[in-house]
Formats: C-alpha cells, sequence, structure tokens
C-alpha cells in the first residue's frame, strides 16, 4: 500500500495543563478529501498548524510527505497550499495581481498562463481584473484556492472554507474541492464544523471532540459501527411478528430489539462480526428471513452520537 500523506502518531499539543490536541493518529492517502470535523475549539485549527510546521507539537509523531514539519518546514510550505479560515488579500489589487505576488513569492518565472489557468479553474475568470477589495466573501474563498495552487502544491488544507459565504458560494467551492481531488489529484484536507458539508465531499471522516479523534472512517462506516463496534440492523421476518422477535431474542448476540417501521422487521444492535452468525442462527431456528440490511445515520447524527458519548465520559461524579 502506498505511503500515506499524511500521517501523525500520537501527535498532541498542550498548552501549560490544557490539552489542545490529544495523541492523535491520522493517515490521510494521495488524492482523498479528508475531514476533520468538529466544533469550533475542537482542534483542528491546531492540528493544520503543526502540519504546517507553525506551531511546534508536544509529543508525538507528524510526517507530512515523508517530511518532518518541524525538521524541514520549508520544504513542507513548498508543497502543501493552506487557506485559513480568514484569508486576506491586498483589496487595491485585482485578482490577477494578488496571484502574481504570489507566484513572485515562491520564485516561479512565466507565470501567467498559469494564473490564467487557476482563475479559470476557480471560476474567477470574469472577474481576475477586478479589484480584490470588491469580491464577495466567496469570491475571495476561491481567489484563496487559486493562490494556495500557484506554487503548485500536492497536498491542500483548507480550514473553514465555507463560513460566511452564500448556499451559492459554498456550492461552487464543494464542487472546486472535489474537482480538485478527482481530477487534478490533490489530497484535500478540509477541517470544518459543518457536518452536511463535509459528508458531501469528503471520502473520509475524523470526528473531533475536546482534542481528540473520538471516530474516524468513511461516513458509511461511522453510521454502521458504533464506538463500542456495534452495528444496528433491520430483520425483516415473516410469519407471526412475535415468533420472529423471539428468535431474535434467542440469538443471544442482539440487544435493544425494537419494532421496526414495517409489518414483521425488528431493528436491533449486534457485534459488526455478529452478523453473519446471527442471519444464520435466525434460519437454523426455522425463522422466515425476507431481508437483512444496515441502517446508516447522516453524519449530523453520527457527530451528536459521539459527541454524547465523549461527554459522557468526561463527567466526573460529584
Amino acid at each position: 500500500m502506498a505511503a500515506s500523506t499524511i500521517r501523525s502518531r500520537k501527535l498532541t499539543k498542550t498548552y501549560g495543563e490544557h490539552t489542545v490536541v490529544d495523541r492523535l493518529d491520522l493517515d490521510i492517502d494521495a488524492g482523498e478529501v479528508f475531514g476533520l470535523l468538529g466544533p469550533n475549539g475542537a482542534g483542528k485549527t491546531t492540528t493544520i498548524l503543526m502540519l504546517l510546521g507553525l506551531v511546534e507539537p508536544s509529543k508525538g509523531k507528524i510526517e507530512v510527505l515523508g517530511l518532518d514539519p518541524r525538521w524541514h518546514p520549508l520544504e513542507v510550505k513548498r508543497n502543501v497550499g493552506y487557506l485559513p479560515d480568514a484569508v486576506g488579500f491586498y483589496d487595491p489589487m485585482t485578482g490577477r495581481e494578488n496571484l502574481r505576488f504570489t507566484a513572485r513569492l515562491n520564485g516561479l518565472e512565466d507565470f501567467e498562463d498559469l494564473i490564467s489557468s487557476l482563475l479559470e479553474l476557480v471560476g474567477l475568470a470574469e472577474a481576475a481584473d477586478q479589484p480584490a477589495g470588491e469580491y464577495s466573501r466567496g469570491m475571495k474563498q476561491r481567489l484563496g484556492v487559486a493562490d494556495a495552487l500557484v506554487k503548485g502544491p500536492s497536498v491542500l488544507i483548507l480550514d473553514e472554507p465555507t463560513t460566511a459565504i452564500d448556499p451559492e458560494g459554498v456550492v461552487e467551492m464543494l464542487a472546486l474541492i472535489q474537482r480538485l481531488a478527482k481530477e487534478e489529484g490533490v489530497t484535500v484536507l478540509l477541517a470544518s464544523h459543518l457536518l452536511h458539508q463535509v459528508q458531501t465531499v469528503c471520502d473520509r471522516v475524523a470526528i473531533f471532540v475536546r482534542g481528540k479523534v473520538v471516530a474516524q472512517g468513511t461516513p458509511h462506516e461511522l453510521a454502521a459501527v458504533d464506538k463500542s463496534g456495534n452495528i444496528r440492523v433491520e430483520f425483516r421476518l415473516g410469519g407471526e411478528p412475535s415468533k420472529g422477535r423471539a428468535a431474535l431474542e434467542a440469538l443471544g448476540t442482539v440487544s435493544g430489539i425494537t419494532a421496526g417501521r414495517a409489518p414483521g422487521s425488528w431493528v436491533a444492535d449486534l457485534h459488526s462480526e455478529s452478523l453473519a452468525p446471527a442471519v444464520s442462527g435466525l434460519v437454523s431456528k426455522g425463522a422466515d428471513v425476507i431481508g437483512v440490511h444496515r441502517l446508516d445515520e447522516d453524519l449530523e447524527s453520527i457527530y451528536r452520537r459521539y459527541f454524547e458519548i465523549e461527554e459522557a465520559e468526561e463527567e466526573v461524579p460529584v
């Protein structure tokens, strides 16, 4: 398997007695869109700054494109584009002029064609020669993506890229993120507290709560398996409903059995490794198994579940 583009092991950042990022393990593959999902203050921005070599970790290991940002900060910055939460430009200068300024800072030559193609990529070709001060927030965010791409990075880190922009701008930004990953092969790390947007574009997600990643995987995996390794499954069984429930209860591997929406259906929790044996057990007991499928949640429900679990575990009895 190819090496991870971004990799961390037990990455930790503390300020005094306050732990901002707590033993973070990450593996982000080339060309994927990876979401860091959590509320403001969860540790997302601190994690990003450590990846960029702008903040020194307290403990742990970190690699970006095979380099440790602590010892190779300039090399990392040359290969990583970064769009901060509050992006700023020289307002009297046009969008094109701002990109020229960035190109010169990065020591590029013959960059006019590159700048034109980037402005086209982010949908600002027609506004390229307008002063950046006249741009909307969404336009500035898209100019920020172009600015981060001027040096041709293989990794793009976006910190809350859709905050305070209009719905149309959000759609355009999300489409741009997907295009960069799928068509340009850019690895995208997206930090956000906006659940639906993360679910829309991310291949995998890490859920942040109080500096800890409490769950990590595809949205489907997070929906199917809870923190204890259990999955929620709907069983559709023929025959007398009471007999169907009795057959489920007799298995001994399911819990929390409740009636499903359809007649003869039951929703139960069981360990993911127990699903196939459970179906076999029902059949051996003579149950008429019509259908079996796992129930997915949307990302908002998933996040709420993990957040509540972590909150409960953090409570200290008085």
